[in-house]
């Protein structure tokens, strides 16, 4: 309702319905859509049953997963974490509570996924990013971000608050359990280190893993 139009989603639930189950959000990355996570991870449906938990892939285009500044048309923070979540846990059966709800996402998606649960932490209580884009301003004229929050040069205000960087100092140990992980020859590799370096200064507890491997799957 908040964008006045309709976007597809994929759900995956667990065989057994006779329990309420948690819910972990996929976001897809940039240039991807609502089925790039089941084509990434075909086995999604097979995991579903195994760890009892519904997969919810919304579609989040090119958005970045913001509520834009600059174009009233782009809500997907809004769509996401109050409209997506409403109609999941009426229509699904959820755990509804904070604790039971995960977000993550890759890339586009893994700056999206730490974006929300930091603005939403009480939708959220768990939060994770692979290769994730954490910190926007090292990269001023790439995917179609200025077009969603302006020009860096003329915005830096707005670029520094959409920053996942600049994002942690809203948070406190034991606001969210964190998981971050990157590939070392990643061009996102440098930026994902700054942020765990940043996370162990302010001594918020997350996880933070790196292993061989470039922005691919």
């Amino acid at each position: 309702n908040v964008m006045n139009r309709d976007l597809k989603c994929v759900v995956i639930t667990p065989e057994d319905n006779s329990v309420n189950h948690p819910t972990v959000y996929l976001l897809h990355g940039y240039g991807g859509y609502y089925k790039s996570w089941i084509k990434i991870k075909p086995e999604l449906p097979k995991l579903s049953d195994q760890y009892g938990m519904i997969f919810i892939c919304p579609d989040g285009e090119k958005s970045w997963y913001w509520d834009s500044p600059t174009n009233e048309s782009i809500k997907f923070e809004t769509y996401i974490t109050k409209e997506l979540v409403e109609y999941i846990d009426l229509n699904y059966p959820t755990l509804k509570n904070r604790d039971s709800r995960g977000i993550t996402g890759l890339s586009m998606g893994g700056q999206g996924a730490l974006y929300l649960a930091i603005q939403h932490k009480d939708v959220f209580g768990v939060a994770g990013s692979t290769s994730g884009g954490v910190d926007i301003r090292d990269f001023p004229n790439n995917w179609d971000i200025k077009t969603l929050i302006g020009e860096k040069r003329k915005n830096r205000k707005v670029w520094n608050n959409f920053s996942i960087f600049n994002q942690i100092e809203k948070l406190n140990d034991g606001d969210l359990k964190l998981i971050i992980d990157c590939g070392s020859e990643d061009f996102f590799y440098e930026v994902n280190c700054a942020l765990h370096k940043k996370l162990l200064e302010q001594k918020i507890p997350h996880d933070f893993y790196s292993r061989p491997g470039g922005h691919n799957w």
